[in-house]
């Protein structure tokens, strides 16, 4: 392909023709500058995403680190546009499904106080999400719902733990429609209600035998085959209350994994991805919503980084499950500071300098001076030829120092989002 001399550079560059160049030149034909990640300011830098959307019911958003402002801010923005302009209605969390009802409750009904929520929910490795972004996001819907007619609902698609609220809301349901079976469910969630707390109960129940663990599992199936064998006139509310004692059986199965077995954590690792994906498409399918999916990018991806321990992940399942009409858009970043844990497990906001230049984000960080947004699926064939190539990328989850992956940006993403600088999020607690 021949190389096109950039319309911004005065003059010849003295790299044109050099295959780094060409690359460049060839990506810059897809992308789209972005102004701002913050999300008050105006949003119209956001009509091409809304375009290249079109008509996805769900798009991923990942993220290359899990605590960094600008990811969270972004999201917030891209989902008041989508809302706004597309008509989106649900803002879906790598969250428990749990902590998801709770939140929506106040998002729809102003129960509770979120801050107190979050700070109840968000503990263990979701920490990174009780952050003063994601509670302005949540503050924000819920005076969105005050004005609007159309609602937007918040939602949890994770499994990492099953609060009381399931087991509340099932036996609930259940006594006010079938009594009989309320009562044979009662004794089977009075041995699974989750103790000492989402934060603790990880570990508390990891430390169970295997079989006493395995043994719980099938009290958690017992209870969702009796529910599954007993509908009851409203069909909705049984809906609902079957899919709740699903989370809590999918909650107890990635647990009966015996985790310090390599190949059974990979398994117990497929299971949560292909649940949080079977969650998200039943959600999808029963409210009838267009939904933001934030994730991290290792999720949100069509191919796994780490094979070893992730087979498939996330994004591979919705695009089974949904074709098409899954998009996801990954996060790139050229340096900044994030908060992870340390090697000692203590919180810690780390900064990191450029990044290197055989990595993705080198080429990325010089598409355009500004924060931008490419379009994977459009790039030349000789851009498209680098982005199959795997490179070291930054990723970072919740322990940092890692050793960056290799990832074919092509393979993954349909989309991407590259911003030049982030900095720390601000947690809550």
């Amino acid at each position: 392909m021949d190389c096109e001399r950039s319309n911004s550079s005065p003059g010849r560059d003295p790299m044109s023709g050099s295959p780094q160049y060409c690359v460049m030149t060839a990506l810059r034909r897809s992308a789209y500058p972005l102004r701002t990640t913050e999300p008050y300011a105006d949003r119209s830098d956001l009509e091409p995403l809304g375009k290249l959307v079109a008509d996805a019911c769900v798009v991923g958003l990942g993220q290359a680190t899990h605590n960094s402002h600008e990811f969270f801010t972004m999201k917030h923005r891209i989902f008041r546009y989508l809302v706004e302009k597309l008509g989106f209605t649900t803002f879906a969390l790598e969250a428990n499904w749990s902590a998801g009802l709770r939140l929506n409750d106040y998002v729809l009904h102003g129960k509770g106080d979120p801050r107190q929520i979050m700070d109840e929910e968000f503990q263990g490795s979701y920490v990174f999400w009780n952050t003063l972004e994601h509670l302005d996001l949540i503050e924000w819907m819920r005076a969105h719902n005050e004005r609007h007619e159309r609602k937007v609902q918040f939602m949890g698609a994770d499994i990492g733990h099953a609060g009381e609220e399931l087991y509340d809301r099932v036996l609930t349901l259940a006594m006010r429609h079938a009594p009989r079976l309320g009562r044979e469910l009662a004794p089977l969630y009075r041995q699974l209600r989750p103790e000492p707390g989402a934060g603790a109960w990880p570990g508390h129940y990891l430390a169970k035998p295997l079989e006493e663990r395995r043994w719980l599992v099938f009290l958690a199936r017992r209870a969702l085959a009796l529910l599954r064998r007993h509908p009851w006139p409203d069909a909705c509310s049984h809906a609902w209350a079957v899919r709740h004692a699903k989370v809590i059986a999918q909650t107890w199965t990635l647990y009966a994994h015996d985790l310090d077995d390599p190949a059974q954590l990979a398994q117990g690792l497929l299971h949560r991805d292909m649940a949080m994906a079977e969650n998200t498409v039943w959600w999808r399918l029963r409210t009838g919503h267009r939904m933001l999916l934030s994730a991290h990018n290792a999720h949100v991806a069509y191919e796994s980084f780490d094979p070893e321990h992730y087979p498939r992940v996330l994004g591979a399942f919705l695009r089974q499950y949904l074709g098409q009409r899954y998009v996801n858009v990954g996060f790139t970043f050229h340096r900044g500071s994030f908060n992870a844990w340390n090697e000692a497990n203590n919180m810690t906001s780390f900064t990191v300098g450029p990044a290197a230049s055989h990595s993705n984000e080198h080429t990325l960080d010089q598409i355009d001076d500004d924060d931008h947004l490419l379009d994977l699926r459009t790039v030349p064939a000789r851009a498209r030829a680098w982005l199959q190539v795997p490179r070291p990328t930054g990723v970072v989850g919740t322990v940092y120092p890692v050793a960056a992956p290799l990832i074919r940006l092509a393979h993954s993403y349909d989309m991407l989002i590259h911003l030049r600088r982030i900095t720390a999020a601000h947690l809550l607690a």
